[in-house]
C-alpha cells in the first residue's frame, strides 16, 4: 500500500501509504531525514530524524501522504534545528503558527490527494528561507564516500566541534551517527537486491558480516533477516 515518487522540491520524495484494515505494527527505519506528513485522522505532522527505528501502529485504513526531505533540508522548511525534532512525531502546529496550520489542514481535507499542497507549502518555505544550508550536501557526500570526521572538518574549514554542532542542527545528530545510518541504508538496499550478506558487508565498509548484523540490529531493533522478510 506504499508508493513514492520524486518531488518538485529538490531531492525530496513524495510518498503515499494506507494502513491495512487490520492494525499491526510498522517499522520506520532511521534515514537522516525529516518528513512533512498529512494523516487522514491526525492532520498535519512533522516526523523528526530518528536515531533508532520507530515502531508505529496506525488506525486501520488510515491514509498518509508525506514529503520526505533530503538530509539537512528539513530545518530550512520547518524553521527549527533538527535536534529539536529528534526521535519525535509532533503536530505541525507545535512548529508553525496554529492559525496557519488550521488553514492548511482545512485545505488538505478538501483534496483527494494533499501531496501537491505539501510540495507547494514546502517549496515556498524553502524559497523564503534561502534554501537549505549547502553544508548539508557537502557533509553527506563526504560521509558517503567514506571520509572521517576530521577529514570532513578540515575539508570544510571547520573545527570538529563546530562540525558536530552544525550537523546536530542540520541532521539531528552528529556526523558519526549520520554515517552509521547512511551506511545501514546502503547495506539494506544491496541486501534487498539479493547481494549476499558477506559481500554487502565488504561493499559498505563493515569489518565483517557480524559487524553488519550488530549495526543493523542496533539501529533497526531487529535482525537484518527480519527486515528482509518484511518485519
Amino acid at each position: 500500500m506504499y508508493r513514492e515518487t520524486g518531488s518538485r522540491v529538490a531531492g525530496a520524495v513524495l510518498w503515499w501509504n494506507t494502513a491495512p484494515d487490520e492494525a499491526r505494527p510498522g517499522r520506520v527505519l532511521p534515514d537522516g531525514c525529516l518528513d512533512l506528513i498529512w494523516s487522514s485522522s491526525r492532520g498535519l505532522l512533522v516526523a523528526g530524524p530518528d536515531t533508532i527505528a520507530e515502531v508505529t501502529t496506525s488506525v486501520p485504513g488510515e491514509r498518509y501522504v508525506g514529503l520526505r526531505f533530503p538530509p539537512g533540508t528539513g530545518p530550512a522548511v520547518f524553521g527549527v534545528p533538527a535536534y529539536e525534532l529528534r526521535d519525535r512525531r509532533v503536530p505541525l502546529a507545535e512548529v508553525w503558527a496554529a492559525p496557519l496550520v488550521r488553514k492548511l489542514e482545512d485545505r488538505a481535507a478538501g483534496l483527494v490527494d494533499p501531496g501537491r499542497l505539501l510540495e507547494s507549502v514546502a517549496y515556498d518555505r524553502l524559497c523564503a528561507n534561502g534554501g537549505p544550508d549547502s553544508l548539508a550536501a557537502a557533509v553527506v557526500a563526504r560521509l558517503d564516500a567514506g571520509a572521517g570526521v576530521t577529514a570532513i572538518a578540515d575539508a570544510l574549514d571547520l573545527g570538529s566541534r563546530q562540525l558536530h554542532r552544525r550537523c546536530q542542527a542540520l541532521f539531528g545528530y552528529g556526523p558519526k551517527t549520520l554515517a552509521r545510518i547512511r551506511r545501514m541504508q546502503r547495506a539494506l538496499a544491496l541486501a534487498r537486491a539479493g547481494v549476499p550478506a558477506v559481500e554487502v558487508a565488504v561493499r559498505t565498509g563493515y569489518a565483517d558480516q557480524p559487524h553488519l548484523s550488530r549495526e543493523v540490529r542496533a539501529l533497526a531493533g531487529v535482525p537484518i533477516g527480519v527486515l528482509l522478510a518484511g518485519g
